[in-house]
């Protein structure tokens, strides 16, 4: 499942674009790895929804404006960036590329950010860890019962992960293929035994759910780690209002790339009215479609603090490893800066709703 032979230490030519990897991801990748990676959960009308709502979102250029000098730094969560592309959390990252998750940290490292390590990782936290020299990000999905979760999120701290992205769209996460010998989630417990059902019992209700998290073991999870805790997963803005009240220190708007409930709202769509309901007091960052940086300026010209992205950078993995994905993230820095420069915005501050159309402004 690997790519093994196919590997590749350098950049294909003709590479402009992240969405030029995609053809090389697909070429090196056994057909398996690739539908596992590329498809949405039911008809696909999530995953659809993403992609088609920045096309919808228009630009509005600025004339004549100075903007030498201008940069794409940030603070978040205590750290700082060069710039606002986070590495989403992505499982078996060793499906793609023999560097797996420490390549990708590697690489995000090496262009001035971070990656969020998935609690399905196929490395081990500390290996991953060490790839990089700034603090990487924890994602959490819940263990089935308090201690365990608590468990796995100490081992993350102790090996220096810095924030807990605690993923709350997917309750009860399981691979949706068949993984290969040598591909598993290598830092998880032993599965927890499903309890029997009685009759009359559902599947769903009585037996998968039993082990999802709910708002009260949030609250007692916030209690137990001193670190920045962020939810991902947020489309209702009363789930935002929640979130608040506990005590999270940031929301990540996603529809999990479409993976997860068919016919939810596209991330871009939801984020408006998070941020509205956050009302400026944690960042709210936007995960789910993003494929440019023209896409990630919409995003945050809609009130994200930053981004995160999924797919283009494992497609930059499959084909060049470590490398790949520092060249992903590179042309997205690129995209974002010429957007940025022709809008009249020199620093993300400047970047708002004032920067994409709207007839009835005009």
């Amino acid at each position: 499942m690997t790519s093994g032979p196919h590997s590749s230490a350098s950049i294909p030519a003709g590479i402009g674009t992240p969405a030029d990897y995609r053809p090389h991801a697909e070429a090196r990748l056994a057909e398996q790895a690739w539908r596992y990676l590329e498809a949405g959960s039911g008809e696909g009308v999530s995953l659809a929804a993403n992609l088609a709502s920045f096309p919808a979102q228009r630009l509005l250029p600025r004339m004549l404006a100075d903007v030498r000098g201008g940069h794409t730094r940030l603070e978040l969560c205590g750290q700082r960036f060069e710039h606002p592309f986070l590495l989403a959390p992505i499982a078996y990252q060793r499906l793609f590329h023999p560097d797996a998750e420490a390549g990708s940290v590697a690489a995000a490292d090496a262009q001035g950010g971070i990656a969020v390590v998935s609690s399905l990782a196929s490395l081990s936290l500390e290996d991953i860890a060490r790839a990089g020299e700034r603090p990487q990000w924890f994602q959490l999905y819940w263990q089935g019962e308090r201690e365990r979760s608590l468990r796995l999120v100490q081992r993350a701290l102790a090996a220096g992960y810095a924030a807990v992205v605690f993923t709350v769209d997917a309750p009860v996460k399981q691979a949706a293929m068949q993984l290969p010998p040598q591909v598993r989630a290598v830092n998880l417990e032993a599965p927890l035994a499903e309890a029997p059902l009685r009759a009359g019992q559902s599947p769903v209700f009585d037996g998968w759910m039993t082990q999802a998290p709910t708002w009260d073991d949030l609250a007692w999870l916030r209690e137990r780690i001193h670190v920045p805790l962020l939810l991902k997963g947020i489309l209702h803005p009363d789930d935002a209002r929640r979130a608040l009240a506990a005590g999270c220190d940031g929301l990540i708007v996603s529809n999990h790339g479409g993976r997860v409930l068919d016919g939810a709202p596209a991330s871009l769509d939801a984020l408006p009215a998070v941020v509205a309901a956050c009302g400026g007091r944690i960042p709210v960052l936007l995960d789910s479609g993003i494929r440019s940086g023209s896409d990630a300026f919409k995003a945050l010209a809609a009130g994200a603090s930053a981004v995160l992205i999924g797919r283009p950078y494992i497609w930059g993995l499959a084909t060049a490893g470590a490398l790949g994905v520092a060249h992903v993230l590179r042309l997205l820095r690129d995209e974002l800066e010429m957007t940025m420069a022709l809008t009249g915005c020199a620093t993300l501050a400047q970047i708002g709703p004032h920067c994409l159309y709207a007839a009835e402004r005009q």
